[in-house]
């Protein structure tokens, strides 16, 4: 087994990217700008605890309504900071749910998925009131967003009264998968990881109940372990996930660039399967 400072390494990518505070800084800004000058419904409750909120971002015709769970390792940032993935896909006749959800160590890893579980059966039931009827879902995830993402394919959507075929695809960019390896970094403190607890968040040790394509991405420039997390998911759901695009000069922070453009290779891999 590799050393405590080896994982620490592999799964910090504050410590390998020095310039990540500047992409704090613009995703706050530009995600500002955006919910100034885009026509928005802002904090809608999906559920009961103040942080289980989402902004909808809806466009009139919209092809598909893309519902975005955020990242920073389960235990930080907000909705708020991500608005700015809204603008360009709404141009491209996109509507953008971005969610919010309570963050740890106030609660658990399994609980925040049971929120995003959430996030999508309000979205289901609520979007004719938005204009969305029978609009198909897609959902997009950015590192621990990414985990989540899988976790929702993952789920038994009977139970929340949301028909499977309603997901017509899914993006994970720098996903976590198989979440043992983060009970040996400095910020499980915070996490509360044990081996039993991680595998029962680990979407390798599932079976996917959706079989809409599931797009996986990594940064080019991303650690070893970032890349082999998301072979490990490929490997485990080849019937979803058939490879693992690598985006060029792409660290992990501006990796997530490329769910902003709506000519990607992540969204042309996904619109090739999930139809116009």
């Amino acid at each position: 087994m590799n050393a405590p400072s080896w994982y620490e390494l592999e799964y910090s990518p504050r410590l390998t990217v020095p310039e990540a505070p500047e992409y704090f800084r613009r995703w706050a800004d530009q995600a500002k700008i955006a919910r100034d000058t885009l026509p928005h419904h802002p904090n809608l409750a999906y559920g009961y605890g103040p942080k289980e909120t989402l902004d909808l971002f809806p466009t009139e015709e919209s092809r598909y309504l893309l519902v975005f769970f955020h990242g920073g390792y389960w235990r930080a940032f907000d909705k708020d900071d991500f608005s700015w993935l809204a603008p360009p896909l709404v141009a491209q006749k996109v509507s953008v749910a971005v969610v919010n959800y309570a963050l740890c160590p106030a609660v658990r890893i399994s609980q925040i998925t049971e929120q995003c579980r959430r996030a999508i059966a309000w979205l289901y039931h609520a979007a004719p009131r938005y204009g969305l009827e029978t609009v198909p879902f897609l959902i997009g995830g950015h590192s621990a967003g990414g985990h989540l993402t899988a976790e929702m394919y993952a789920t038994p959507w009977d139970r929340y009264s949301v028909p499977p075929e309603a997901i017509a695809g899914g993006i994970s960019i720098s996903g976590l998968f198989d979440l043992e390896p983060l009970i040996q970094v400095s910020f499980n403190a915070d996490l509360r990881l044990d081996v039993e607890s991680a595998r029962a968040c680990s979407p390798v040790y599932k079976t996917p109940t959706l079989r809409a394509r599931l797009v996986l991405a990594v940064g080019s420039l991303e650690s070893s372990e970032f890349h082999r997390q998301s072979r490990l998911l490929k490997q485990a759901w080849p019937e979803v996930c058939s490879e693992v695009i690598a985006l060029p000069d792409c660290h992990h922070f501006n990796a997530l660039d490329a769910l902003a453009d709506p000519g990607s290779a992540v969204w042309k891999h996904l619109l090739n399967q999930a139809g116009p």
